[in-house]
């Protein structure tokens, strides 16, 4: 089975295919510090091949939900410490995920402050959900330049506090609606400057942040994550084939570790110009390692290994319920259920009470 095969990542080995994406669970404290409880909530799952953390706010304006964690004081990066030792001594690689929301946030979680975003334009149809419960969204405020180019040194001090930290590398959250792919969408970038009105322009900020990041972490440890076909939060694109190809182009010549792909999660029938596989379709542009995440099981996720073009599958609720998800596969054993209920924010239920299988 090609999922449990061994892949090189880098200049590093992975002992089998598999990735634990990404997954926000709002498991921190007020101040953006991981608990204990974090520390074992990864380590339960370091039979992956790499663990990719939830994302990490890289600074107090990043912020977007509550309980979410931060890697930019020194307690935050002392904390996350520990999670990596224990994540290593269990054979295992860990990449943190670097975030800024940008628009998507409120702000009676942040400290009374507006939003930021490429453009004032706020997400409608949707509501976020803040310390005080669901709220409407509220109309950014819109970044000048000179706040532009401190986010991206943000981003690059983000990374070297990862390394600090103990980190085998970091990945850019430029999916699902956040700041990095506010400026990749027409519909959220209205920007006339640098910043903004041509691809080129609207490519600009990811390009510098992953430099950056490149630049602080170093070669083979920088990977990005990218959702062209994603809508949620507001994020459209009249051609999306003609804003990504370039962008991926340009990361073709950056010393990447990979490019992490997701699939459209929802519904294409009234967008016909976005691809209906977004991993073949902007895949077989990179020239670095693919990881391919959205939706994957065991048998889609070894087809897709199949077809070459990916080589790593990212699995989200499945390690979430499933902390020896690589064994599970390997037995062909069943599966425990997420708990809907206990994504966001709790304790040990939901988080770390999931079952192993029996010996």
């Amino acid at each position: 089975m090609k999922l449990l095969e061994k892949v090189t990542l880098g200049k590093q080995t992975l002992q089998n295919a598999m990735a634990m994406a990404p997954m926000t669970r709002s498991r921190a404290n007020g101040e953006g510090v991981v608990s204990d409880l974090t520390v074992l909530y990864y380590t339960q799952r370091a039979s992956a091949g790499l663990l990719l953390t939830e994302a990490i706010n890289i600074s107090e304006q990043a912020l977007g939900s509550p309980l979410t964690p931060g890697l930019y004081s020194q307690e935050q990066i002392d904390a996350w410490k520990k999670v990596t030792k224990s994540v290593h001594d269990n054979g295992c690689l860990i990449y943190a995920q670097l975030w800024h929301t940008g628009r998507v946030g409120h702000s009676v979680d942040r400290n009374g402050k507006l939003p930021v975003a490429p453009s004032a334009i706020g997400i409608k149809g949707q509501q976020h959900f803040t310390s005080k419960g669901m709220k409407d969204y509220e109309t950014p405020r819109e970044l000048r330049v000179a706040e532009i180019k401190q986010i991206v040194k943000d981003y690059g001090q983000a990374a070297r506090n990862a390394i600090e930290a103990g980190f085998d590398g970091v990945e850019l959250h430029a999916a699902f609606g956040y700041l990095p792919n506010q400026f990749l969408s027409e519909s959220a970038n209205l920007r006339t400057d640098e910043y903004g009105g041509s691809v080129e322009n609207r490519n600009r900020f990811v390009l510098e942040v992953m430099q950056e990041l490149v630049d602080a972490a170093g070669s083979d440890k920088v990977g990005i994550k990218l959702s062209p076909t994603v809508y949620y939060n507001n994020i459209e694109n009249s051609e999306p084939v003609a804003q990504f190809t370039p962008l991926i182009e340009a990361l073709n010549e950056l010393p990447l570790a990979y490019i992490h792909l997701m699939n459209g999660l929802f519904p294409l029938d009234n967008y016909p110009q976005y691809p209906k596989n977004a991993v073949e379709t902007f895949g077989n542009i990179s020239k670095h390692l693919v990881i391919a995440n959205g939706g994957f099981n065991k048998d889609s996720g070894e087809a897709e290994l199949e077809k070459g073009i990916a080589k790593i599958i990212s699995y989200g609720s499945l390690f979430l319920a499933n902390p020896d998800l690589p064994k599970r596969f390997e037995l062909g054993a069943d599966f425990n259920a997420p708990d809907q209920y206990t994504m966001y924010g709790g304790g040990e239920h939901g988080y770390t009470d999931y079952p192993f299988l029996k010996d």
